[in-house]
């Protein structure tokens, strides 16, 4: 199949704050809109003009990180009404989405804390990512089994996935009405917080709110480790909102099955393989680089082109 022959249609996107001068540049470099940060809303509005002026989209907002299952109910509420400002911020962009990361647990492979966020206490003995083999209630969500045999080490671990499932389903359930009064669609992403780490388990979780206004915002490079991406993309369907796109380079020669972060195209993605999944679930919508280290944005542009050729 060549770049003619897809029906779905994509369009590109970079990561800003942003500026006037930021969407003329990303305008010149070829892309179609960016997503957004939270700022004030009438601040929002005015670049929502400014983007209209130069025919962009600033098609959605990238919170991030919530504290749904801190202990401390302070960073929870705070967190919540963070949330709730960004998806009014999203209005004002007149953008579709909001990007919430609902909460992580901490351990071996939660990366380095951020100052003030909760990574869900002492260090938890967590698989290596090719030992994930999960087994969950398909009423509650709550794992049972983590890996195939004995589950005992993990136990610490199965209990703080199984509280903050639960967290995050309550408190991602209050924001829905925010979300719908704004209309504006709460995408979930899952990032390196060791929650739902394997495309089944992350897509009951979503589906689970039952909501059009609970999405997922699949980011290609964060779970390459876990499983390929054209996986994810089919498991997830037509629940993904949007795409992050990043590249992730394994190390075959990692007991561990660990890698890196690399510019896009230089990584382990099949992108042309990835490019046919998008079209087997009728994707049709943006895909936002996240980030490319200091390529310039015509070269980010090049390489996205290439991706969406299925090349």
């Amino acid at each position: 199949m060549s770049s003619l022959d897809f029906r779905t249609t994509l369009r590109k996107a970079l990561i800003a704050a942003p500026t006037e001068d930021d969407l003329k540049r990303m305008k010149d470099a070829g892309f179609d809109g960016v997503e957004g940060r939270v700022m004030p809303v009438p601040q929002a509005a005015q670049m929502r003009e400014a983007a209209e002026k130069l025919g962009m989209r600033i098609h959605s907002v990238l919170y991030g990180w919530a504290e749904f299952n801190s202990p401390d109910r302070a960073d929870v509420d705070r967190t919540f009404t963070e949330s709730q400002a960004a998806l009014q911020t999203a209005q004002a962009f007149g953008a579709e989405t909001v990007l919430l990361v609902p909460c992580r647990i901490g351990g071996q492979g939660a990366g380095p804390r951020r100052p003030g966020t909760f990574a869900g206490g002492p260090p938890l003995r967590i698989p290596r990512p090719w030992e994930f083999q999960p087994t969950f209630d398909p009423a509650t969500g709550h794992l049972s089994k983590i890996v195939y045999g004995d589950n005992a080490p993990y136990a610490d671990y199965i209990k703080a996935h199984n509280h903050a499932t639960d967290a995050s389903r309550e408190w991602v359930t209050r924001l829905i009405p925010t979300a719908e009064k704004t209309g504006v669609v709460i995408a979930l992403e899952n990032v390196s917080n060791n929650l739902w780490v394997t495309p089944e388990l992350f897509r009951h979780f979503v589906a689970s709110f039952r909501s059009p206004w609970v999405k997922a915002y699949y980011d290609i490079g964060n779970h390459v480790r876990f499983a390929p991406p054209e996986q994810w993309i089919l498991t997830l369907g037509d629940l993904i909102a949007k795409i992050h796109v990043k590249d992730y380079l394994l190390d075959p020669a990692d007991p561990d099955g660990r890698g890196r972060s690399v510019n896009i195209r230089e990584g382990s993605v099949r992108w042309p393989v990835l490019r046919q999944a998008l079209e087997s679930i009728s994707y049709t919508g943006w895909m936002t680089i996240e980030s490319n280290g200091d390529i310039p944005f015509e070269e980010r542009n090049r390489r996205l082109d290439l991706i969406l050729a299925g090349k």
